[in-house]
């Protein structure tokens, strides 16, 4: 197994590369679509926009989700806004301006003819949900409202008060909906991916599990499409939905799908803490909340006294003082970083001395209390039914929390995996972001690779290739579903001691501690100690209650955390190959003298791309350089 970067990128000036891709690329005739199938697992924004849009160009369409309801996928829990350079404030915002920040927060870790793309598409897919009846809200003259969000000097971010994601995601799922009425896209809930068949090096389908009734099964097609969100999950407590996780991706990967910069994990400045060790999940509070709440903590080290009894000069604002040009609005790995330190050095607030002050006191009085209300009244609601507190009175607690994955399966510039026939759109690919996403364009992403560029691109693939000569009934599909089968029964047939649970809580601490926030080699290198302990005990003392033939769980979780137990050595071995600092990826032996990422551009300035090679033996790596043409590469600084 070898994989060959070949990234596609078309030739000539930054701006006119997609348009010129467009008119080259191979389309399939409208009288064609019917005859191909295109396999779609996720129904998020990237999987739903593209199942929808794919759907109404023609194509046979096989849709798959793990929830009971293509709309109950973890997009729905977005809630800042989208960003497009559309200008409406007239603050000299442009799409290179949003391609430069885009460039600028992922610190030059991104290719640049994807993240111009990206800006280019932004306008349009604000079009297309307002077209769709997204209720984005507006100024009192009828226009649409912009905010800003962290790493950025304009305000170009369309929102939804606090529930953008839960809209959007609503206006594609519409759109689905009628193509599923239709009869264009047939759709499979509860049924979970297993497994990537590879047939003469194509991807061709599928292995699936009903998680109702046990059953596994197989589905061909002439593509497969994954977008199957991040990995997040495995540090266990994150801002994602229980069920995320590593499995499509990760087997993906194990059939022969480069999978990209897995140590770029993004870590939000503004969670609520965890409340004790009962906790299973964490919430995030949007970063939105950034523009009015101003971030402190009290400049006397281990201050007990309540936030109202602290006096405006014994008040810490770390963030304004040490960036003053960006101040609160710093992008998200440097809002963290900051926040850790200064609990790190004794001035944390709350029970643990792991928070601090997310405070709207001199916003209510600047603004006043219904402006502040209009914007974010939801995100109060919420934080108040969690904690108790009214953060209109008392300032939020919040301190980070693993959020979004930058990393993912390696994509050439149509969004094709080095796997032939298998695309990989939205999150699950490591495509825009580089090192660290700025707030506000995971949506942007994600509808750019749906509704834009995988409908067309794919084209480009299917149409070099005959249709429909290869079924489920083919060797390929049957060994892998008789592996599956073999491997669900060596799960249940442990009868450990211990449950799921306790095995995903002890991976994720040690994740936490190793290659969270910071990273060190004498903390990676222990990781990696570890993680094969932790997976052994996994296979010799694992606990699951039923069987394989009915609702089960445990039997799911567990096969997701065997993943997780794989995929964490991934991660900590990206993670200590990369001797640099660079956005969410802060090695602690690479820093500036004032504590700022310290680059090596000489040395790193590519995409790592890693080669599964087997159990138990040592990854290959292979190296896309990025080049950098219209934008060369530059200090990001965001103090001056």
């Amino acid at each position: 197994m070898t994989i060959e970067l070949q990234a596609s990128i078309p030739h000539g000036r930054i701006e006119e590369k997609w348009v010129t891709h467009l008119d080259h690329i191979r389309l399939v005739g409208p009288r064609n679509r019917p005859k191909y199938t295109i396999i779609v697992v996720g129904t998020g924004l990237a999987g739903a926009a593209a199942a929808a849009s794919m759907g109404a160009m023609g194509y046979k369409i096989e849709c798959f989700c793990f929830q009971d309801s293509p709309r109950r996928a973890h997009s729905i829990a977005a809630q800042g806004g989208i960003n497009a350079a559309k200008d409406y404030r007239n603050e000299g915002d442009s799409v290179f301006r949003l391609f430069y920040d885009t460039q600028k927060g992922g610190d030059y870790r991104s290719r640049e003819a994807n993240v111009y793309r990206l800006a280019e598409l932004s306008m349009g897919i604000i079009d297309q949900a307002v077209a769709q009846g997204v209720p984005f809200a507006r100024e009192y003259g009828g226009l649409l409202a912009n905010r800003s969000f962290g790493g950025v000097l304009v305000e170009r971010t369309f929102y939804c008060r606090g529930e953008t994601g839960q809209q959007l995601l609503l206006g594609a799922n519409s759109a689905l909906a009628r193509e599923i009425h239709d009869g264009r896209v047939r759709m499979h809930t509860r049924t979970e991916l297993l497994d990537i068949v590879v047939v003469h090096g194509r991807a061709r389908g599928i292995v699936v599990r009903n998680l109702v009734t046990g059953e596994i099964s197989s589905f061909a097609g002439d593509a497969v499409v994954l977008a199957t969100g991040g990995y997040s999950n495995v540090y266990y407590l994150s801002t994602n939905a229980k069920g995320c996780n590593v499995t499509a991706t990760w087997r993906a990967h194990k059939k022969g799908a480069g999978f990209a910069n897995p140590c770029f994990c993004q870590i939000h400045p503004t969670c609520i803490p965890a409340a004790g060790e009962h906790q299973a999940k964490l919430t995030l509070m949007s970063e939105s909340l950034r523009n009015d709440g101003r971030i402190w903590v009290p400049r006397t080290k281990r201050d007990t006294r309540r936030a109202a009894e602290i006096p405006q000069d014994q008040r810490y604002y770390y963030l304004e003082e040490r960036y003053p040009r960006f101040g609160n609005l710093v992008p998200r790995d440097v809002a963290s970083r900051n926040a850790k330190d200064v609990c790190d050095e004794g001035f944390g607030v709350g029970p643990s001395g792991l928070g601090v002050y997310l405070d709207f006191r001199d916003a209510i009085g600047d603004r006043g209390a219904d402006v502040i209300e209009s914007r974010y009244g939801n995100l109060f609601e919420m934080y108040e039914r969690i904690t108790g507190e009214n953060p209109r009175q008392t300032p939020m607690l919040i301190y980070p929390a693993p959020h979004y994955t930058m990393g993912g399966l390696w994509v050439d510039y149509n969004l094709m995996t080095s796997l032939p026939g298998l695309f990989a759109i939205g999150e699950a690919n490591f495509s825009d972001h580089g090192a660290n996403r700025l707030g506000a364009s995971s949506l942007m992403q994600c509808l750019a690779d749906g509704y834009f560029i995988i409908p067309l691109t794919i084209g480009d693939y299917i149409s070099r290739h005959p249709n429909g000569e290869i079924g489920t009934e083919h060797p390929e599909f049957k060994e892998a579903e008789q592996t599956l089968r073999e491997r669900t029964a060596r799960l249940l047939s442990i009868h450990g001691t211990r449950s799921v649970e306790s095995f995903h809580r002890d991976l994720g601490k040690l994740m936490t501690d190793h290659c969270g926030i910071s990273r060190n080699e004498a903390g990676l290198q222990e990781a990696l100690k570890n993680i094969p302990e932790i997976r052994e005990a996994f296979w010799n003392d694992l606990a699951i209650n039923g069987g394989s033939a009915e609702l089960n769980q445990s039997l799911e979780h567990a096969g997701r955390v065997a993943d997780f137990l794989e995929f964490a050595e991934l991660m900590c071995i990206d993670a200590l190959t990369r001797e640099e600092s660079c956005g969410c990826h802060f090695r602690q032996e690479y820093q500036t003298r004032d504590g700022e990422a310290l680059r090596n551009d000489e040395e790193f300035a590519h995409v790592a791309v890693w080669e599964y090679t087997g159990e138990g033996r040592t990854p290959v790596l292979y190296k896309e350089p990025l080049h950098f043409e219209a934008l060369p590469p530059a200090r990001r600084d965001y103090k001056k």
